[in-house]
């Protein structure tokens, strides 16, 4: 029963699961980058063709786009973790004081999901004088003490993935000739955007076909919209 408790299936699927989880940020944080940088320099194309002010918008929207999913990430994530923390010493402390409660606890939790008295006081039994404090936090919490998300890593991976989307769009609209920067710039992140959105499908195991429409009709609108908001009050500011 109690290699049943611990299969090691499971502890190969929650790496797997927590892997997903991180691409499908790093995908999400890319699509950011996409849309925030191709908006803001389109925008600025629709009002001026000199390369310096779309390519000075550009990098201040990228730096501070990076800037802010990593604050934000780190933010959300140490909060994540704290709480965690908080939870793990708690559960030290309860087992320390209160270990016979602890050991009826985790018994009434095994029954609850199903297991007769004489089985579940035997999990809860074999699983305690294993390592209690993985027992409890995994069937009470769970929480896996050994992959607690650093909130650094999370910060710099959610950089790291909207530099990467910022870039293209960037990079698109200073390569071509004046004429020639808003169409290149458009169908470039848009089909960047149509990889992103069939990847995060994929992921989350949602319909393609209808995320790919979301994704592309969405980044058209924000283009066209960001476009003429540049073109006419650059023209009448200028």
């Amino acid at each position: 029963m109690t290699e049943d408790r611990v299969h090691p299936g499971e502890s190969h699927n929650d790496r797997l699961g927590a892997r997903l989880n991180w691409l499908r940020a790093g995908v999400l944080g890319a699509n950011d980058g996409i849309v925030s940088v191709a908006g803001l320099v389109v925008g600025v194309a629709g009002a001026t063709a000199d390369r310096a002010p779309i390519f000075t918008a550009g990098l201040a929207g990228l730096v501070a786009g990076a800037v802010s999913m990593a604050l934000g990430e780190y933010l959300s994530v140490s909060s994540q973790r704290d709480t965690e923390l908080a939870a793990l010493a708690q559960e030290k402390r309860e087992l320390r004081e209160y270990p016979e409660d602890e050991l009826a606890e985790l018994t009434a939790i095994y029954q609850a999901k199903g297991l007769s008295l004489s089985t579940a006081r035997t999990v809860a039994n074999e699983l305690t004088a294993h390592d209690p404090l993985a027992a409890h936090l995994d069937a009470e919490l769970g929480i896996d003490p050994a992959q607690l998300i650093s909130p650094w890593h999370a910060a710099a991976a959610s950089a790291v993935s909207f530099l990467l989307g910022a870039l293209l769009p960037l990079v698109a609209i200073l390569l071509p000739p004046p004429g020639w920067r808003v169409p290149i710039t458009v169908v470039a992140v848009l089909i960047a955007l149509a990889l992103t959105g069939a990847v995060s499908a994929r992921l989350s195991g949602a319909n393609s076909r209808r995320v790919l429409l979301r994704v592309i009709i969405g980044g058209a609108c924000v283009l066209a919209v960001t476009y003429g908001i540049g073109h006419l009050f650059g023209t009448a500011l200028g």
